[in-house]
């Protein structure tokens, strides 16, 4: 897969999952904007990581529309183009309904909903314009085998990606004529910072058993799966949800 001279914008590019989706971009040859919300020192890192010339990263609360919409305009602006989008940010915060008051329920399910999926429909938006105006594109939304496999103690986090996964086929069929593929990724458990409490802990050893693997996936699996979507050979998978979960969870 080749992506020399190839515009991509990563949202949550600086940590985890989306810095190693920036960095395979880069060492394909592509110029990545990376886009973050806060932690800049994470960002820049991240920037300073990526092979090749041309990167910028750009900050931005993707929890917000219009800061969401701002983000793509400015890879667009900093990188002359944009051929690709992968919308990775995402939060996921407990919020069990045994737990919780309604306010805290309330505000999971808000904060949750505003990153998770109105972000990246708003990202989507901005870039799908740009796309269809500029001779096509591809849309990658890293979704999560939590929007099959049920998250209990954070219901939010599974129904955001479910519509996430939802929006992805719609906008599939109605960017097709205008040369844009819209997929999606479902990872299960993967080896980050975030989940390395888990992955560490008393319950570790029960979520690698998950898999037949016996063991979580790589930052680099779940990218490697990205950037074959978002290639040129792989158009025709448009609207694919592709499972990255190790066999963890099988849907028919």
């Amino acid at each position: 897969m080749d992506f020399e001279g190839k515009r991509v914008l990563v949202t949550g590019g600086a940590r985890g999952i989306g810095r190693a989706i920036a960095q395979a971009f880069a060492a394909r040859g592509a110029r990545v904007a990376i886009g973050y919300r806060a932690d800049e020192a994470a960002a820049q890192a991240a920037l300073a990581s990526l092979a090749g010339e041309g990167h910028v990263a750009l900050r931005g609360d993707v929890g917000d529309p219009d800061e969401a919409a701002r983000v793509v305009d400015e890879a667009v602006a900093a990188l002359g183009g944009l051929e690709v989008l992968v919308n990775c940010a995402g939060i996921f915060e407990p919020h069990p309904l045994d737990q919780v008051d309604f306010g805290a329920w309330q505000a999971a399910w808000q904060r949750t909903l505003a990153v998770n999926l109105l972000g990246p429909a708003a990202t989507c938006y901005r870039a799908a314009r740009h796309m269809m105006a500029h001779g096509g594109g591809h849309i990658v939304n890293v979704g999560s085998r939590g929007a099959y496999r049920g998250e209990p103690d954070a219901p939010a986090y599974g129904a955001s990606k479910a519509g996430l996964h939802a929006m992805s086929q719609s906008l599939a069929k109605h960017l097709a004529p205008h040369g844009i593929s819209v997929t999606a990724v479902a990872p299960g458990f993967v080896a980050t910072d975030m989940a390395r409490e888990h992955l560490q802990g008393e319950r570790g050893a029960a979520i690698r058993a998950q898999s037949p693997l016996d063991r979580v996936a790589t930052p680099e699996e779940v990218a490697s799966a990205v950037l074959y979507l978002a290639s040129d050979e792989a158009f025709f998978s448009t609207g694919a949800v592709l499972d990255v979960n190790g066999a963890s969870y099988l849907r028919s």
